[in-house]
C-alpha cells in the first residue's frame, strides 16, 4: 500500500493544484468524455429493486428499478428526503441489505466483480478492502469498550494488508487529515470520550485506512460543525483525486454536495426523480421535487413568540462550570469542558447554542438535565433552584426539563418496538393507559410527521431521520416547559428538517414551551432562534439577538463560524481563502483551553502580548451582544467586511 499515507495528508500547495484539476473537469464534462472514449463505468446499477419483508406482512418497496453507472474517479451524489431509500441503495452496492430488507432484482458491478452473485466468503474479502461503508451514525458503528486505534486499523488487520505498526501509523496520519484534536493522543481514547463530530472523522479514517477503490459516505457530514466539515470536505475531494477514488456520497445536503460531487441522482420513495450534473441540478432543475429541496436548503424564518417583558426567565444559569474526571484542591474538574457560562432563557424563548464539535454544547445540555453535575454555578428554573443531579428532581422538575440526545442510535431501546418507546413517558408523566395512550401515541407521531404505521416498527427499522423523529416524540410525550434539542435536524434532510423547524415554532407558539436548540447548522439557527449563545473552548464568547448575527462586528471566532457555512454553488469551497483555511483548519488543541483566550492561535486578528497574556473583557456592541475580545468594536468592526 506504499504511496497511500501521503495521499490522504496532502501539502496545501499540492490540494489547490489538485482543485484547480478538478475544477476544470466538472460533471458536465465528465460524462460525455467517458461514453465517447466508449471507457466502462467503474461502478454500474441496474434494474436494483429492494423490498422491506417483515414477518407477516406484505412486501413493501424500499427501491425500485434504480439505474446509475459512476465513473472511475467519479462521485456521485444520492440525496433526496428522509426513507426515499438513499442508505439502502448505498448498502447494496457492498452486496447488503439491512435486516427485514431483501434485494429481489437487479445488478450491481464494481470493477469486475458482479457484487449479487458474490459468495459469502468473497463478499468478505470485497467489503472493507475493495469498499468501505461510513455511516450516518458513528456512535452506534464503534465498539464503546475496545480504545479508538484499535477499531480504526481493524480492517486493515483483517485483511492482512499492513503490519500493526504501519496502520497505526498511516490512522494518526488520517487523524491530522481529518483534523481531529490531539492526533497522537486520540486513538488511546474509548468511543465515549469523544464528541459527535470527532466520533464521525475517526470512521472516516477507518473508512480510508486500506485505500478502497469506492467509498460509499453516508451522511458523513451530518455531525460535523462548519469549520471542521472544511477540513473534512477538502481532505476527502483531496484523497479521491489523488487516490482515483470511485465514491457514492449520499446527503440531504445540498450545499454540501455541490462542492464534492460530479453529478447528482435524487431519490423519491426509492425511485430516481431526476438524474444530472450538480450544475443542471442547481441551476436547471427540472422535476418539482429537486426544486422543492433547493428551496428547503434555506430555512423560512419564524416568528418569535410574544414574551411578557416582567416575566422571570423560566431558566437562568449563573457562573456554571463543569468537565469530567476527579475535582482538583480547587474544586474544579481535571478535565474542563465549560468555564463560568450564564446565560437565561425565556418562556416560550429560543435559545440557539452554536460552536464547533467538543466546545461544551452537548455537555451544556447535559448539565442542564441534570445528567452531569456541575463543579460551580447556579441553575434557576422558575426561579426556584434546580437540583443538580436528576435523581434528586421533584416529578414536576423531571417533566419540566426534556433532553432530545444528538444521537438516535443511542438514545433509542433496539429492543422497544417505537410504540413502547413512547408509551413509557406518557405512563410515567401522566399515567396514561390502554386506549387513551394509543391515542396519544398516534398523536405524537402525527406531531413528528411520521405515520401511525411506524408504531410497530423497532428502531433500527427505520431511517435516521425517522429515527431522530421518534426521539423527539418521546421527549415531547412529557408535555415540557423546556426542550433541550441537541442537533435535532442534523440527521434530517432540508425537506424534513423545515418541517421539524416548523413543528417547534407552533409549539413555542401554541403551547409556550421554551426550547435551547444545539446545533452546528447556522442557517437552522438564524431561522428559529431569539438569542444565539456562541461557545468556544466551553467560554461564552459572544451572546446575543438572532439579528447580530446578520451584522459586523462580531467576535472574530463568530465571523470564522459565518463565513464558513457552504455556499449553493459548486467551486466554493476551492475558492476559500488562505487566511480562512488556517483559521479553520487549527482547530481546538488540548493547549488552547489554557490559555486566557483560547481562541488566540487561530485568530487572524489576535494581538501577541496582549490576547496571549490577560484573558479577553467581555464588551457590549452597539448591535446589542456581547462578545467576549480584546479588539474595540471599531477594530473588529475594520476588520470584518463580509456581508451576511
Amino acid at each position: 500500500m506504499s504511496g497511500g499515507l501521503s495521499h490522504v495528508a496532502l501539502g496545501t500547495d499540492v490540494a489547490r493544484a489538485a482543485g484547480e484539476t478538478r475544477a476544470d473537469t466538472d460533471g458536465d464534462a465528465i460524462r460525455p468524455a467517458i461514453e465517447a472514449a466508449g471507457i466502462r463505468p467503474h461502478v454500474e446499477v441496474s434494474g436494483l429493486a429492494v423490498i422491506g419483508c417483515e414477518d407477516g406482512a406484505a412486501a413493501t418497496p424500499i427501491v425500485t428499478d434504480l439505474n446509475f453507472t459512476i465513473a472511475h474517479g467519479e462521485v456521485l451524489a444520492l440525496i433526496g428526503e428522509s426513507g426515499s431509500g438513499k442508505t439502502t441503495a448505498g448498502l447494496a452496492l457492498m452486496g447488503y441489505a439491512r435486516r427485514g430488507c431483501a434485494i429481489t432484482s437487479g445488478r450491481v458491478r464494481v470493477g469486475s466483480r458482479d457484487v449479487l452473485s458474490l459468495s459469502a466468503r468473497a463478499l468478505a474479502d470485497f467489503r472493507g478492502r475493495h469498499v468501505s461503508y461510513v455511516a450516518q451514525s458513528a456512535a452506534a458503528s464503534f465498539n464503546p469498550a475496545q480504545r479508538i486505534m484499535s477499531q480504526v486499523i481493524e480492517p486493515a488487520m483483517i485483511h492482512g494488508v499492513m503490519s500493526r505498526r504501519a496502520a497505526e501509523a498511516k490512522a494518526r496520519a488520517l487523524f491530522r487529515a481529518l483534523a481531529l484534536p490531539d492526533p497522537e493522543g486520540v486513538g488511546a481514547r474509548f468511543p465515549h470520550q469523544v464528541s459527535g463530530g470527532q466520533l464521525q472523522r475517526l470512521m472516516a479514517a477507518m473508512a480510508l485506512i486500506n485505500d478502497p477503490e469506492l467509498v460509499i459516505l453516508d451522511e458523513p457530514s451530518t455531525a460535523l460543525d462548519v469549520t471542521t466539515q472544511i477540513e473534512v470536505l477538502r481532505a476527502f475531494k483531496s484523497a479521491v483525486r489523488e487516490l482515483n477514488t470511485t465514491a457514492l456520497y449520499i446527503s440531504h445536503d445540498l450545499a454540501v454536495v455541490a462542492q464534492v460531487a460530479d453529478r447528482v441522482v435524487v431519490l423519491r420513495g426509492g425511485r430516481a426523480q431526476e438524474m444530472a450534473p450538480i450544475h443542471q441540478i442547481l441551476n436547471a432543475a427540472e422535476h418539482p421535487y429537486t426544486r422543492s429541496l433547493l428551496a428547503a436548503a434555506a430555512p423560512a424564518v419564524t416568528t418569535a413568540a410574544a414574551t411578557l417583558a416582567s416575566a422571570p426567565a423560566l431558566l437562568q444559569v449563573s457562573g456554571l462550570v463543569a468537565g469530567y474526571s476527579s475535582l482538583d484542591a480547587e474544586g474544579l474538574p481535571l478535565v474542563p469542558v465549560l468555564r463560568d457560562i450564564a446565560f437565561s432563557i425565556e418562556p416560550g424563548s429560543v435559545l440557539g447554542v452554536i460552536g464547533e464539535s467538543g466546545c461544551g454544547k452537548s455537555t451544556l445540555a447535559q448539565v442542564i438535565a441534570g445528567l452531569l453535575p456541575p463543579a460551580r454555578g447556579t441553575i434557576t428554573l422558575h426561579g426556584e433552584p434546580l437540583p443538580a443531579r436528576v435523581e434528586h428532581r421533584t416529578h414536576r422538575q423531571l417533566r419540566a426539563v426534556q433532553i432530545v440526545f444528538q444521537m438516535a442510535d443511542v438514545a433509542l431501546n433496539p429492543a422497544r418496538r417505537v410504540d413502547a418507546i413512547l408509551s413509557r413517558p406518557l405512563k410515567f408523566y401522566h399515567d396514561l393507559r390502554g386506549a387513551a395512550r394509543r391515542r396519544r401515541v398516534a398523536a405524537l407521531l402525527d406531531m413528528v410527521r411520521l405515520s401511525p404505521d411506524l408504531a410497530t416498527r423497532y428502531p433500527q427499522e427505520l431511517s435516521g431521520g425517522q429515527k431522530q423523529r421518534v426521539n423527539l416524540a418521546r421527549a415531547l410525550a412529557a408535555e415540557p416547559s423546556l426542550v433541550l434539542c441537541d442537533e435535532v435536524t442534523s440527521a434530517l434532510d432540508g425537506v424534513v428538517a423545515a418541517a421539524v423547524l416548523e413543528l417547534l415554532a407552533e409549539l413555542r407558539r401554541e403551547l409556550g414551551v421554551a426550547i435551547m436548540f444545539i446545533s452546528h447548522d447556522l442557517s437552522t439557527v438564524r431561522a428559529i432562534c431569539d438569542q444565539v449563545m456562541i461557545l468556544y473552548a466551553g467560554r461564552r464568547v459572544e451572546l446575543g439577538g438572532r439579528a447580530a448575527l446578520q451584522q459586523a462586528p462580531m467576535h472574530p471566532y463568530t465571523d470564522l463560524l459565518l463565513s464558513s457555512v457552504p455556499e449553493l454553488r459548486p467551486g466554493w469551497l476551492d475558492g476559500i481563502s488562505e487566511t480562512h483555511l488556517d483559521e479553520a483548519a487549527g482547530g481546538l488543541a488540548i493547549g488552547d483551553m489554557q490559555r486566557p483566550c483560547p481562541f488566540f492561535r487561530r485568530c487572524a486578528v489576535r494581538i501577541p502580548g496582549t490576547c496571549d497574556v490577560r484573558p479577553p473583557p467581555m464588551r457590549h456592541l452597539a448591535k446589542g451582544s456581547n462578545v467576549l475580545c480584546h479588539r474595540t468594536e471599531d477594530e473588529l468592526r475594520q476588520a470584518q467586511t463580509r456581508a451576511y
